[in-house]
């Protein structure tokens, strides 16, 4: 048995390499989990996950999406979303028309009680982005968020 061996203590979010010292890639990670964490928390006593809840939102910002199409707005894999459209569906939220032409094709819609759901979710998600924002100016909101769509379309772009 050694003695005199510690291990090194795991730094609390914020400090260390999970500080601003860390690498971006597990900041944004880290921040992710943190915010989805937040917007579950939020969201419990409605029974709506934070994937369910931007599934809900792209659905009514783009009505008649398809599963697949759906799958790449929300950062989803598409057996995550045929789960997520399942279960709303079976909830009331969602309603599917199948594609005139094309037959395993199907399109998603809100039902009524799918568009009262979300407003219900965002009005609760739009105060935490609110809370999230508070110490920022416009110019710096603009900033972050102009980083972060950098961020994700790098890719895109290079």
């Amino acid at each position: 048995m050694r003695k005199g061996i510690q291990k090194p203590s795991i730094p609390a979010p914020g400090e260390g390499k999970r500080g601003e010292e860390g690498y971006l890639g597990y900041l944004l990670r880290q921040a992710a989990g943190a915010y989805r964490l937040r917007v579950e928390r939020a969201l419990d006593d409605f029974g709506v996950t934070q994937a369910q809840f931007a599934t809900l939102t792209m659905v009514s910002a783009y009505p008649g999406i398809s599963n697949a199409d759906l799958a790449r707005l929300a950062v989803l894999t598409p057996q995550t979303v045929s789960l997520i459209v399942g279960n709303l569906e079976k909830a009331g939220s969602l309603v599917r028309r199948p594609h005139a032409v094309h037959g395993r094709i199907q399109h998603l819609d809100l039902s009524d009680s799918g568009r009262a759901l979300l407003k219900k979710c965002r009005e609760r998600v739009q105060k935490l982005e609110r809370e999230l924002t508070a110490g920022l100016s416009a110019t710096e909101q603009r900033a972050v968020r102009r980083w972060l769509v950098g961020v994700a379309t790098a890719d895109a772009t290079g």
